[in-house]
């Protein structure tokens, strides 16, 4: 979660959107956790969230560049995306957004359509611009939610950078 508020403190503030830092790591059989991708809010140009934005950066690593983070491979295969979702966990500092006033998708949607395994989450969303139910969503969808004790008051003043509430 220190690696997702990292990220999050990239974030350049505005007062109608949340700073949000997000990292991307898989889980394989007796090896350390590796990191695969890391993302903050309005990294990527179009108004963008930080889960959407690690995701995207994910789903753009090459073949190459994929097989070089998680060698040694523990499996004959070279390794591709699609055998490494079900493994991975995804640490947000701010519950993944359920809504985007947008009309971008929610990050909770993107997340669930990747399949991943497990989402940490730092701190609920405040109700400061919609009602989030992404925690909620995910957990429908049979992804593990996990609420990180701790670090809650940090998560949500880094979320709230720059605004005056």
């Amino acid at each position: 979660m220190r690696q997702a508020l990292e990220q999050a403190a990239l974030c350049e503030p505005v007062p109608t959107a949340f700073c949000v830092g997000c990292i991307i790591v898989v889980r394989l059989p007796d090896s350390e956790p590796i990191v695969l991708s890391k993302g903050f809010s309005r990294e990527l140009p179009g108004n963008t969230h930080a889960e959407a934005n690690a995701l995207a950066k994910l789903e753009n690593l090459s073949s190459s560049q994929l097989q070089s983070l998680v060698s040694p491979w523990p499996w004959e295969a070279v390794p591709v995306l699609g055998d490494l979702l079900p493994l991975v966990d995804v640490y947000t500092t701010l519950e993944p957004c359920s809504v985007r006033t947008s009309g971008l998708p929610a990050c909770a949607d993107g997340l669930i359509r990747a399949r991943i395994r497990r989402c940490i989450i730092g701190v609920r969303e405040p109700d400061d611009f919609v009602k989030c139910e992404g925690a909620q969503k995910l957990k429908d969808a049979g992804i593990e939610v996990i609420w990180y004790g701790g670090l809650e008051q940090e998560c949500l003043d880094a979320a709230r950078k720059g605004h005056h509430i």
